[in-house]
């Protein structure tokens, strides 16, 4: 058995409400000028934790984040000024994956010699001299339980990732209460990029028996649960089980993380704007495709964990479970095509240079994809 490195939020609280109990954390408690980034629908969700913190003594800086899509560069570095001026001793981030991911960057950077172009790529962050707490508000990104940050880099088009241990939070609250709120094709990409957190984790390369269990438990709960959140916003346990699914696709991310599915979707962000959930789920099911030659009965115990029955071979099985991922994708409103999002055959062998370059996803994959292989695929999605 290869050794693994876990790495988490040494408190995590989940819990429907539990976002009522912020203000008594010993994070908080502990600081005296505390910074808030939350995202602008969660403003009034926030009111009574932000009152609360005010009322014990503490300097509050609220900071509403509200740039559209993903992070660039330039937004980032406008938030850290702020943060700089204000020289908290606590960051708390509200919201998805975006607003998460700039708050762990705050906190690393704030009073640091380093420049975030800096720190770039894997293990190269000095340190972080803010405590850090994050509060997910969609059931997809599992940032608040992972060492990494993807910001854009505006001037080459690219997303660019910070992977450090010094990025885990020193807490997260899971609200599932805090989801309730967000619209069905939000909750529909979000939660298709938490189950191929799990899925990649699981058909990786490195897979590893301390992460399986965190992976195939998250695909079971998101597989069981995406549609009725999307039918009905208000099914308390349909969310918990997203929270949770999410939450477990989180810590896959740091010890084994994802490959292939994410690789090919930098370019349809970063290139062309499309949501970093809708890229994945429009992917999922032909990079599963490609890949479960590699390892049939490895893609076949996913396919049970989604739910479908056992057939008579591995590759039954697998292309099964395959059939259910587009199924649950289809059923939430997800477009099946690139077509649909504005990508035509032309684009594609830009994509596909864009994703040469993710090396440090690709290596994980199960199989080897090269440009042409990753042109054959989008093709297929046209």
């Amino acid at each position: 058995m290869n050794s693994v490195v876990l790495q988490q939020p040494g408190t995590i609280v989940f819990g429907e409400d539990s976002i009522q109990q912020l203000a008594e954390c010993r994070f908080i408690t502990s600081s005296e000028q505390i910074l808030m980034l939350v995202a602008t629908p969660l403003l009034e969700a926030l009111a009574p934790s932000v009152e609360a913190i005010k009322a014990s003594g503490k300097k509050v800086e609220l900071v509403e984040y509200n740039f559209p899509g993903e992070p660039t560069f330039a937004q980032f570095d406008t938030l850290l000024a702020i943060s700089e001026k204000f020289n908290p001793d606590c960051i708390i981030g509200v919201g998805g994956g975006s607003v998460l991911d700039c708050s762990k960057l705050l906190a690393a950077l704030t009073g640091n010699t380093q420049k975030l172009a800096e720190v770039v790529g894997i293990g190269i962050l000095n340190g972080r001299n803010r405590k850090l707490i994050c509060v997910p508000t969609t059931s997809g990104t599992g940032s608040e339980m992972s060492p990494n940050a993807i910001l854009l880099n505006e001037a080459t088009l690219a997303k660019s990732g910070i992977i450090s241990p010094y990025l885990v939070p020193d807490a997260c609250f899971i609200d599932p209460a805090l989801t309730v709120s967000l619209p069905a094709k939000l909750t529909a990409e979000t939660g298709m990029d938490a189950l191929s957190h799990c899925i990649e984790a699981f058909t990786n390369k490195f897979a590893h028996p301390a992460v399986d269990t965190y992976a195939l438990k998250g695909i079971e709960l998101i597989a069981a649960n995406l549609q009725r959140a999307c039918e009905n916003g208000k099914d308390m346990e349909a969310r918990a089980a997203l929270a949770l699914g999410s939450m477990y696709g989180g810590l896959c991310l740091g010890p084994v993380n994802t490959s292939a599915i994410h690789a090919l979707s930098y370019g349809l962000g970063g290139k062309f704007h499309v949501p970093h959930g809708l890229a994945n789920a429009i992917l999922m099911p032909e990079v599963l495709r490609f890949n479960r030659i590699a390892s049939p009965a490895r893609h076949a115990q996913l396919a049970l964990a989604l739910g479908v029955e056992k057939q008579s071979t591995d590759e039954a099985t697998a292309l099964a479970g395959i059939e259910k991922i587009a199924a649950i994708s289809k059923a939430c409103g997800i477009p099946q095509h690139l077509t649909e999002i504005g990508i035509g055959k032309e684009d594609l062998s830009e994509l596909a240079d864009i994703a040469m370059n993710v090396t440090r996803l690709l290596k994980n994959n199960p199989r080897e994809v090269t440009k042409a292989d990753a042109i054959e695929i989008y093709t297929k999605l046209l």
